[in-house]
């Protein structure tokens, strides 16, 4: 395994879901927790440590930390700040305005150690935190990222498989846009074993209709129902954020949708939003504009806009 330190910043539902997975992977050689409540930080590390004696974890180094440890890091996983309480309005943008305090402060605790160790981003609204963190602080271009629709792509991959009964890594695809209410499925994109998602009925058993709008809505609806069940979401886009992570500590290059600021691609300029991405040592190693019809570039366009929305509201472009 290669040697490397991985710091996770916010150790609540998904910062300790983070840290045992990344574990479960030997995603890193030694993780340094780092949150504003240092007993908890503490707490989980040691919790952590507990675990490395058994014969199938390896022997890492978890530890309790500071925002100092961010200097030597290798990869950052932020997922500090609040999400949505029982009984709020189901929707991650209503996040933004404490969150929005939040990610600042830890920006600039951060930037005080590093503006270009790789960052991956999980906290919500994701697009709005990432547009905050991406662009105020002078972080290095493209080394800071949001998990964006990489959890929504792996729910529709999730669904679609189960539709076809076929194992879901065999199914190809992204949905883009906002990690929200406003991502979309790009039809065009899916396809399983190299079959066209036109064709996939030929090939494939089904029991029913493939309806495109309410798979679309049920990808959207997944992650309430979760949260309405038992409380948070934190297990998938925990293996999302260190999915990630591996593409960069391994230089991987995969191809997944994850969320930056735009730069006139389709137009679109002052939002983040998802794309499929190259991801690498360097993080965003390149965005890839591809070909989307007339549908999903209007979807596309109208999920900037409710980001855009959010953004002006909270002074973060004019």
């Amino acid at each position: 395994m290669k040697m490397s330190k991985l710091a996770i910043i916010g150790l609540g539902h998904v910062g300790s879901a983070v840290l045992a997975q990344a574990m479960a992977m030997n995603l890193a050689s030694e993780i340094v927790c780092i949150d504003i409540n240092e007993k908890v930080a503490h707490g989980e590390a040691l919790d952590a440590t507990h675990a490395t004696p058994c014969t199938y974890v390896p022997g890492m180094k978890v530890y309790s930390g500071d925002f100092s440890q961010c200097k030597d890091a290798d990869i950052i996983i932020c997922s500090a700040g609040p999400s949505i309480l029982p009984g709020e309005k189901l929707d991650r943008l209503i996040l933004a305005e404490r969150n929005v305090k939040v990610i600042s402060e830890i920006m600039t605790e951060v930037t005080k150690y590093t503006k270009n160790t790789p960052f991956i981003m999980i906290t919500n609204p994701l697009d709005v935190t990432t547009y905050l963190a991406a662009t105020k602080f002078g972080y290095e271009k493209g080394k800071l990222f949001g998990t964006g629709t990489t959890l929504e792509t792996l729910r529709l991959k999730r669904i679609v498989a189960n539709h076809y009964n076929v194992d879901a890594k065999d199914v190809q695809g992204f949905m883009l846009g906002e990690h929200g209410n406003s991502a979309f499925p790009a039809w065009s994109t899916i396809s399983i074993g190299s079959v066209r998602l036109a064709d996939l009925d030929k090939y494939y058993d089904h029991n029913c209709e493939f309806d495109k709008k309410a798979i679309a809505q049920e990808v959207v609806n997944t992650a309430y129902d979760v949260l309405l069940s038992k409380g948070w979401t934190n297990t998938g886009i925990a293996m999302g954020a260190c999915r990630l992570a591996r593409a960069v500590i391994f230089n991987e290059r995969c191809v997944t949708p994850v969320s930056t600021p735009l730069d006139g691609e389709y137009g679109l300029t002052d939002v983040a939003l998802s794309l499929p991405s190259i991801v690498g040592a360097n993080g965003v190693e390149k965005r890839l504009a591809i070909d989307l019809p007339e549908d999903e570039l209007k979807a596309l366009q109208f999920s900037a806009e409710s980001i855009k929305t959010v953004l002006r509201a909270n002074k973060l472009i004019d």
